[in-house]
């Protein structure tokens, strides 16, 4: 097969912990031609979508040569068998800009996640399909909405609404004197809502980053804030542990599963802190490099071997 890899900067990744990476590493070993490009390198002429793509020669875990570029050309991504749609957000209009380029083809080759879906469903409004799931959560602009909200859960988690790995995330305490500051400084600098829940006293047990191929659980990590952080993404240095599924754990998973899978949604981290979905992640989710390592399961290869059979 030909897969495409539509990513950040190959450059800029951090290899040992990179999921897409994983993917690319497995795509190589089983003899498919590997392409690299990022959402910067697509472009549509004569009504077709192309991309200025590498394609790779090698790919190793060898720190000294990870990969080798064999070259780089424009190459009509309908050429391709299957495309990860793999780069990070913050989700904005550059984002949703290569989600519409590339929804023009997905019906021709396998992309995964499906472009019309991951721009259908923001991992932070997403989840709001399941209210009975979720913490009680406020999305708004409403000043005085936020002041109530915070009056009647004492404890508060502000959250930008299309952020990702942990960043401008606050907690906010009960008698937090900065509470306004904080609101006003992410007011001045973006125009979006914000999302505010509910703080989980259960965090500091870590949240669970579940990861679901086609709509079923396939493996699970525990992931522990540092100290005096309440943060638990690996991004901002959360501690991977082994996780295990529990009965709470796989009813939400039997409840969204479906619903992804209808979407196309192949390839999805969920977040679970205490009993609480608080995360649906369709764009770029991570944490297979991790499960491997902690639980011996090999999600890479089972993810390549469904885009084999897809």
């Amino acid at each position: 097969m030909k897969i495409g890899f539509q990513m950040d900067p190959i450059e800029s990744l951090n290899i040992l912990g990179d999921s897409t990476f994983a993917l690319m590493l497995e795509s190589h070993k089983r003899e498919h031609e590997v392409f690299q490009f990022t959402p910067d390198d697509l472009l549509y002429k004569n009504s077709e979508v192309f991309a200025s793509a590498k394609k790779l020669s090698s790919i190793s875990d060898n720190q000294d040569s990870l990969y080798k570029i064999e070259f780089e050309e424009i190459i009509n991504l309908k050429s391709l068998d299957a495309v990860f749609l793999r780069q990070d957000p913050p989700f904005d209009m550059a984002y949703i800009s290569s989600t519409y380029l590339l929804e023009l083809i997905e019906k021709d080759i396998k992309i995964i996640n499906r472009p019309s879906e991951v721009r259908n469903c923001p991992e932070k409004l997403f989840l709001n399909k399941w209210p009975k799931l979720i913490p009680q959560t406020l999305i708004t602009r409403n000043y005085r909405e936020i002041i109530n909200f915070r009056g009647k859960h004492k404890k508060v988690v502000v959250k930008p609404l299309y952020g990702n790995g942990g960043s401008g995330v606050f907690f906010i305490k009960e008698n937090d004197k900065n509470f306004s500051t904080i609101i006003e400084t992410i007011f001045e600098n973006n125009k979006e809502p914000l999302i505010i829940q509910e703080y989980l006293t259960e965090i500091k047990n870590g949240d669970k980053r579940i990861i679901l191929i086609n709509g079923e659980p396939s493996g699970v990590i525990n992931r522990i804030p540092r100290k005096n952080e309440f943060r638990a993404n690996l991004h901002v240095g959360g501690i991977a542990t082994k996780g295990k599924l529990n009965e709470n754990d796989l009813r939400i998973c039997s409840i969204i599963g479906p619903e992804l899978k209808k979407r196309g949604l192949v390839f999805v981290g969920i977040d679970i802190i205490g009993e609480k979905l608080t995360e649906i992640n369709v764009t770029s989710p991570t944490g297979i490099r991790e499960i491997k390592k902690l639980d011996k399961i090999d999600l890479a290869e089972e993810i390549i071997s469904l885009i084999e059979k897809l």
